[in-house]
């Protein structure tokens, strides 16, 4: 509980109370599991309420692991609870329980609208989403193209490209597209896929085989629908969920792989003329996750961090970068926008 003192016209006596909400609700997906869980349990704890955590099914090991190590530093009993589970059992007990008084999620657009409804129809809980994404990356023809490649690259195939605010949607402009797909695609066929715990594996395999189907399915809506395939587009061997890292050149807006989350190894270049035609098309989604873009001109990036409908915008300009970031291996240079 903390007391702050507000200035107020008149013989009067004005405070802000802050208090904790209580008991915080919150579910976790399976692509980061130890960030997920300490970014969910560190601000709640911070601000003095109690958890109760839902690992995704896919991976509890490490919820629970980490509600052990709470234990054993000494934290109070029930402060720190790890309940596994099933998303409709489990989560469902979560969202819909009258004493937990806010619930905070991370995971798809479709099960963030059941989570919303169910909040609503128990106690009108408080309700934090962070969900899915199809975030454009946008690549002006100023930009240094080789390094502009390799921070596409790492933007979208990062973690298997299983990550919510992947680069999904790579905009590059007409005047580099040809040079840039070229090379996106030498760097696409060079990418190490294996073993994750090799040190020299850049890709593992898909988390599990429902996620798997549901790429290859989306490649093959990716080729039906026109897309010209520059590599991969298949799995690998017959053994384990490994899809070969792939790259579709000639995408459209109206094409499903660039209006559905993909959540696996796939990069679709997409061709743009200017900056004006360039945010509407970006901007023409359900979702407003991220952004990023590479240029040189800074009042273009400025321009476009200010326009796009999304929640973090990372800005590259090459003369303000370092390396090794979060969108693309690339920091950006001050210039975010988070809303």
């Amino acid at each position: 509980m903390h007391l702050v003192m507000i200035c107020a016209d008149g013989e009067v006596f004005s405070f802000t109370l802050l208090q904790p909400v209580g008991i915080v609700g919150q579910i976790i997906p399976w692509n980061f599991p130890a960030v997920m869980a300490i970014w969910k349990l560190a601000p709640a704890l911070a601000t003095g309420c109690t958890v109760v955590l839902k690992p995704a099914e896919q991976t509890p090991l490490t919820a629970l692991h980490i509600a052990a190590l709470t234990k054993e530093a000494g934290f109070p009993d029930g402060v720190v609870n790890v309940i596994p589970g099933y998303g409709p059992t489990a989560g469902g007990a979560i969202t819909s329980h009258p004493d937990i008084t806010k619930v905070a999620f991370t995971g798809s657009t479709e099960v963030g609208r059941i989570i919303m409804a169910a909040a609503a129809k128990s106690n009108l809980k408080k309700v934090s989403l962070e969900l899915g994404g199809k975030s454009p990356l946008i690549i002006f023809a100023d930009a240094d193209v080789d390094k502009a490649v390799e921070l596409a690259h790492s933007a979208v195939f990062f973690n298997q490209g299983q990550v919510c605010c992947a680069g999904s949607r790579t905009f590059v402009h007409e005047a580099i597209y040809d040079e840039f797909v070229k090379k996106a695609t030498e760097r696409a066929q060079k990418r190490s896929v294996g073993d994750p715990f090799t040190e020299t594996t850049e890709q593992g395999p898909q988390v599990d085989d429902e996620m798997f189907k549901k790429v290859l399915n989306l490649i093959n809506k990716g080729k039906s629908e026109g897309a010209k395939l520059e590599c991969g587009g298949d799995r690998i061997g017959d053994v384990g969920y490994f899809i070969k890292p792939t790259v579709f050149s000639g995408v459209t807006d109206n094409m499903t792989i660039a209006k559905e989350e993909i959540f696996g190894p796939v990069q679709c270049l997409i061709k743009f003329k200017t900056l004006e035609e360039v945010i509407e098309r970006a901007n023409n989604t359900c979702y407003g996750l991220a952004a990023g873009i590479v240029t040189n001109d800074l009042n273009t990036a400025l321009v476009f961090a200010q326009s796009v409908e999304a929640g973090f915008v990372w800005v590259n300009c090459y003369n303000h970068v370092t390396p090794q970031t979060p969108f693309g291996g690339f920091k950006e240079s001050g210039i975010g926008r988070e809303m």
